[in-house]
């Protein structure tokens, strides 16, 4: 048997990252060296403490290494690893489905798990395709979906993430995403709204007709676009476009699920029930794991062949879900979701009336953004000062990430579990940085 030798030190692994991972996997920022995580924080190879208000791009919604959640994977460990599901069928993966059924919004109870976000938007469109027969998919500007081809054919929230991967899945359209900071009209949210129907309903006049329309495909809250809450009517009329030309609507909750807006979905903060929806992330708090999740009808017409998976539905993964949504209930995580997110609202516009480079914030829960803009121009991007904001932040012991088209947004999305003190931590080192980065 060879033995591998000569093993490397972490530092050395570290430094020669770039011959190890590709470079699309090991290229971002800050690459920060981290030795482990525990709630809200992560602990560098440095020897410090960095809190987290990333909480794993939104994956660790009930904190890092959540003990309830360590023990439910340790304990399905010992009894199982893998076995592929209908071939066998076991607890946890039928368990969760049934309890995942009684939180997701309408009776969107009907399950096929995979293993991430792109997995449960591929599944999602393939499923609308071929429960309805029709091929048009219409996607909104801005939008995020994820990396696989399926995936990446609905996103544009920016062009580089589609750049050398052509040619993309055919009959995809694209619509107008409202957009109330930078709308001529930011102040009548309702005219805002009818401007992006507007639009819709001139690609059905000009593009596609309707009745070849299997799905639309929308985050009720776009993340990576910026997190971007659009108005409720435009939300309420894709609903009612929906029903009246037998259209599916599918709401992306990769990001937005498990409590992120201070509800279990976003979905259910704006009322709207969509027909397909798409679940990964905090599902199952970093472990692995995706859902397509629809109305049994629906999902019924999916026949024993139309789709497969080898890992997905990962008895390990299941098992962290159940421990997720027993811990969001019984912590009552929800409540606490809005009660700091309101807190983190109030005291983040109040550091807007302190400088001119923040254009707006906005969040619903724990789901925040500070948009940022240079001063005396008419809102234009200032992703210059998004960078210098990182940097300091980061120097300061605040892990943050930027999102939006131009890159010149902060999201803050810590874990559902922060307290207030987390809170006032990282909002002091929020504004100290902000404020630097102003003068620099």
């Amino acid at each position: 048997m060879s033995e591998i030798k000569n093993k490397k030190s972490f530092e050395y692994l570290v430094e020669h990252i770039d011959d190890l991972l590709a470079p699309c996997l090991a290229q971002d920022w800050p690459n920060l060296s981290i030795e482990r995580a525990e709630g809200s924080y992560v602990y560098g190879k440095d020897g410090k403490r960095y809190l987290d208000f990333l909480a794993g791009f939104g994956a660790c919604n009930v904190g890092h290494n959540h003990p309830r959640v360590i023990e439910a994977a340790k304990s399905q460990m010992s009894k199982m690893v893998h076995t592929a599901i209908g071939v066998t069928n076991y607890e946890p993966i039928l368990r969760l489905a049934d309890e995942l059924g009684q939180v997701t919004p309408g009776d969107t109870n009907v399950f096929f798990f995979g293993n991430s976000g792109s997995e449960s938007v591929d599944g999602a469109i393939k499923l609308a395709r071929y429960s309805t027969q029709r091929s048009g998919i219409i996607a909104f500007l801005g939008g995020f979906h994820g990396r696989s081809l399926g995936a990446t054919s609905v996103t544009s929230s920016k062009a580089k993430y589609r750049t050398g991967h052509s040619p993309f899945m055919p009959d995809i359209y694209f619509a107008q995403f409202p957009y109330p900071f930078r709308s001529a009209i930011s102040d009548d949210l309702e005219k805002c709204g009818q401007l992006a129907i507007d639009d819709l309903n001139r690609l059905f006049e000009y593009v596609i007709e309707p009745q070849e329309v299997a799905a639309l495909l929308v985050e009720p809250i776009q993340g990576e676009g910026g997190y971007i809450i659009p108005p409720k009517n435009w939300l309420v009329a894709l609903r009612e476009i929906c029903d009246k030309y037998g259209i599916l609507l599918i709401f992306d909750e990769v990001q937005t699920g498990f409590g992120r807006t201070g509800e279990w979905f976003a979905s259910q903060a704006f009322n709207v029930n969509p027909d397909i929806i798409t679940l990964a992330k905090g599902i199952a708090n970093g472990f692995p794991l995706g859902a397509t999740a629809a109305r049994a009808e629906i999902m019924q017409k999916w026949g024993a062949v139309s789709h497969g998976t080898t890992c997905g539905g990962s008895p390990i993964s299941c098992a962290a879900g159940l421990a997720v949504i027993e811990t969001i209930q019984e912590e009552n995580l929800l409540a606490n979701a809005q009660k700091q997110g309101a807190y983190m609202l109030e005291k983040l516009r109040e550091l807007k009336t302190k400088t001119p480079i923040i254009g707006d914030v906005r969040g619903l829960g724990l789901m925040i953004a500070v948009e940022f803009v240079k001063p005396n121009t008419d809102k234009e991007p200032n992703s210059e000062v998004v960078q210098r904001i990182l940097r300091l932040a980061l120097e300061k012991g605040l892990l943050l990430y930027p999102c939006g088209h131009w890159t010149q947004t902060i999201r803050l999305i810590p874990a559902l579990t922060v307290t207030r003190e987390q809170i006032e931590e990282g909002l002091d080192i929020f504004s100290e940085a902000v404020l630097e980065a102003n003068t620099q």
